[in-house]
């Protein structure tokens, strides 16, 4: 044994070390867990027991004499490493390249706005995933099945991975935010207060007033006595506070597969201030959003007793707030990049 640790000790010290190919050798022959040092300890079993102590003693002296070794070479390469120009040839002489500092994007300002409008009423963010199943966009929200917006011309559905289960949920990119709604009804105690920010997609042709990739916040409330009288409160606040009190709101009737009663949300064009122009198509006023009771069908599909509780949902699109806010026409601003165009939010 006396033999093989002095053989041992001496190959230690003379391994050439020189590379990370050399370093990685050396680890595994002498300090990997079947390297040749674990195979002395293992035959120290075997040595007399007069003679276990010192024996064991050596042993662990030259673990750590390569221990020693290994980490000087292996600080020296890494010394070496930093040192070494990434670039040679490179003429660290030429002026600097301008490194021009980036800006929040107008609409991720129009959305913390808008959350931290509801904050101060009590509402939390929620947020859930971008792909959802059929269940989450369609049916718990009780869209029929014959609904033009379960066809592919409206929305984008994606192809199941393979291998998966005859009769599988069809799985598409969700065309709206409501299916947070869904999911927090239906994982979180009662009562509900949330708004869902998120990016939904719908297949659309690109234009000035429409795109195929678009941002909602929805908002859900669900307690006992929720009545109408409540939402339309909770939109008086909303709107005045982003847009300033001298703005007048109306709701038109309408209809939505998840609430009842609804309706549409329009505003005082902040264009032309109620008096009629092009963009609101000359009669004062513009469409923020839908909003209206929850169905009790829907209430029900999410485990939630209808004869007890009610509750109020709305929705509404970041970037129509947007081009309202800051009175942009054109809708591809947004996702075209154009510094022009970002640059005149940096001061916001």
């Amino acid at each position: 044994m006396q033999e093989l640790i002095a053989a041992l000790a001496a190959e230690i010290t003379t391994a050439e070390l020189n590379n990370a190919a050399t370093l990685d050798a050396f680890r595994i022959n002498y300090l990997g867990r079947k390297g040749r040092l674990a195979d002395l300890f293992d035959q120290l079993k075997t040595v007399p027991a007069d003679e276990k102590r010192a024996v064991g003693q050596q042993l662990n002296a030259l673990k750590q004499q390569a221990q020693a070794r290994f980490d000087e070479a292996q600080q020296a390469a890494e010394a070496a490493a930093d040192n070494t120009p990434a670039n040679p040839d490179f003429d660290y002489t030429l002026p600097p390249v301008p490194h021009a500092l980036g800006t929040r994007h107008p609409l991720m300002l129009v959305r913390e706005e808008m959350l931290r409008v509801f904050a101060r009423i009590g509402f939390a963010v929620a947020e859930g995933p971008e792909i959802e199943d059929d269940w989450h966009n369609f049916t718990a929200l009780n869209f029929p099945e014959n609904h033009p917006a379960r066809d592919m011309q409206d929305t984008f559905f994606v192809t199941p991975p393979a291998g998966a289960e005859p009769g599988t949920q069809p799985h598409l990119l969700r065309t709206h935010t409501s299916t947070v709604q869904v999911r927090v009804m239906e994982t979180e105690p009662l009562p509900i207060r949330r708004v869902m920010p998120g990016r939904v997609f719908r297949n659309e042709a690109i234009s000035a007033r429409a795109h195929m990739m678009f941002h909602q916040v929805e908002g859900i409330f669900i307690d006992e006595g929720v009545s109408f009288a409540d939402l339309k409160q909770t939109v008086y606040y909303f709107v005045q506070e982003l847009f300033g009190a001298d703005i007048n709101i109306r709701f038109r009737p309408s209809f939505f597969p998840f609430t009842e009663p609804s309706a549409e949300i329009d505003i005082t064009c902040l264009i032309c201030k109620g008096a009629g122009c092009n963009i609101c198509k000359y009669s004062g006023w513009v469409e923020i959003g839908g909003c209206g009771m929850v169905d009790p069908a829907v209430l029900e599909n999410a485990k939630i007793d209808s004869e007890k509780y009610s509750g109020y949902a709305w929705g509404m699109g970041i970037e129509r707030i947007a081009m309202l806010k800051y009175q942009i026409k054109d809708l591809r601003l947004f996702t075209e990049n154009d510094m022009r165009f970002l640059r005149q939010f940096e001061a916001l």
